[in-house]
């Protein structure tokens, strides 16, 4: 890894920390960085997991008051959510590197078009509702949120609040809240089953995680000062380009 390479994946990694803290979408930047300084799509994958997953935890924990009401009624939904991202992280190490680049870029498609649709996805408040988590439908859909996370990660936050809101109770912040945990849990078998595959490149993701710790901090300062639409912009146009990258290069 040269000193530049360096450079270009700490400053993604701040990008993607801000995006993240503002608007969502720091998978985009992490994946594409981590693709041009010539890392290959799996392990670019893999490695942004480890790269996100802080983020994760500190959302959780930003969330507890919510989340120790429900959690208990909430484990059901982490066990699901673990068993799903067992089986997205083993089919994404059962492929080599070619097919899952040919897959890349139709993947990327998706969730970018599902982070642009996120605000018209959000589900709407319900307030005096206690959040519930214990549907048929609901476990089956986060069941199939979750196989696609552990596959690849990009939009699963927008796509697990848009079902969750679809097949849960809960005003808004409780829902996302949920989200945050049963996201956290699913970067975390993830990784586990990354790691153990070696397809983690350690080096880049831990010149990238304190780039991302403080893009975060700096979001809460980006948040006050440019609009959301703004940041949600620059995420897709990234988005767009790397799936335009991939389609070009075959």
């Amino acid at each position: 890894m040269s000193v530049f390479d360096a450079i270009l994946l700490f400053l993604a990694g701040f990008l993607s920390g801000a995006a993240n803290a503002v608007a969502g979408g720091g998978t985009f930047i992490t994946f594409g960085a981590m693709t041009l300084v010539g890392l290959p799509p799996i392990v670019a994958n893999a490695t942004s997991s480890v790269t996100q997953f802080p983020g994760y935890i500190t959302s959780t924990l930003a969330y507890w008051a919510d989340i120790k009401t429900f959690w208990r009624e909430a484990l059901l939904l982490c066990l699901i959510s673990a068993a799903g991202a067992l089986v997205g992280a083993l089919i994404l190490l059962a492929l080599d590197n070619p097919s899952f680049r040919a897959l890349v870029p139709w993947l990327l498609l998706a969730a970018t078009a599902l982070f642009a649709a996120g605000p018209w996805l959000r589900p709407a408040p319900k307030p005096g509702h206690e959040a519930s988590v214990g549907t048929l439908v609901g476990s089956l859909a986060q069941f199939a949120t979750a196989i696609y996370g552990g596959f690849f990660g990009a939009g699963m936050g927008v796509m697990m609040l848009a079902t969750l809101g679809l097949t849960q109770v809960g005003d808004y912040h409780r829902l996302n809240a949920l989200k945050n945990m049963l996201a956290m849990v699913i970067a975390a078998v993830a990784i586990l089953v990354f790691v153990s595959g070696g397809v983690i490149a350690w080096p880049q993701a831990i010149v990238m995680i304190p780039g991302g710790a403080l893009g975060g901090y700096a979001g809460v300062w980006i948040a006050k000062r440019v609009p959301q639409n703004v940041v949600r912009g620059f995420v897709v146009a990234v988005g767009l380009l790397l799936a335009f990258y991939y389609f070009a290069k075959g």
